[in-house]
């Protein structure tokens, strides 16, 4: 008789896809929840402003949507394809749909209505100004 050692993680399925699926960081990590073609967007911090940049290749300007409610950033994008072609004996069509949604939570130093977008060989680029901070100078109070 032999003894098998069972993992206390793993389904009794054996290495299954089944058991591979649930016992993997994909099914409760982020991986699992993130489609695939969402769009990677770095955001950086500079002095006067942030920049947020997002990957969207084989995209126009004209497919975007950017829009600010309640200090939120939405970014989506929505593009369609149709091919199609007819012969005598045969037709063939083929559609392609493609969209996205980000959206981003603004700090309350942003200036909204000075915000600029501007999209270059598939990268979309953010600037979101700062607002000037006052800095306040140490004053000494006398006391009376």
């Amino acid at each position: 008789m032999a003894i098998v050692k069972k993992r206390d993680n793993e389904f009794p399925f054996g290495s299954s896809m089944l058991s591979d699926f649930f016992n993997g960081d994909k099914f409760f990590g982020n991986e699992f929840f993130k489609p695939e073609n969402m769009p990677a967007a770095n955001v950086t911090e500079l002095e006067k402003a942030f920049v947020i940049d997002l990957a969207a290749p084989g995209l126009k300007k004209e497919d975007f949507n950017v829009s600010i409610n309640n200090g939120v950033l939405t970014i989506s994008a929505e593009k369609e394809d149709k091919q199609e072609e007819e012969k005598e004996n045969y037709s063939r069509k083929e559609f392609n749909y493609t969209s996205f949604s980000r959206t981003f939570s603004l700090p309350d130093n942003i200036i909204e209505g000075k915000i600029e977008a501007l999209y270059n060989d598939g990268l979309l680029k953010l600037t979101l100004p700062k607002k000037e901070v006052a800095v306040s100078k140490s004053k000494q109070i006398e006391i009376k």
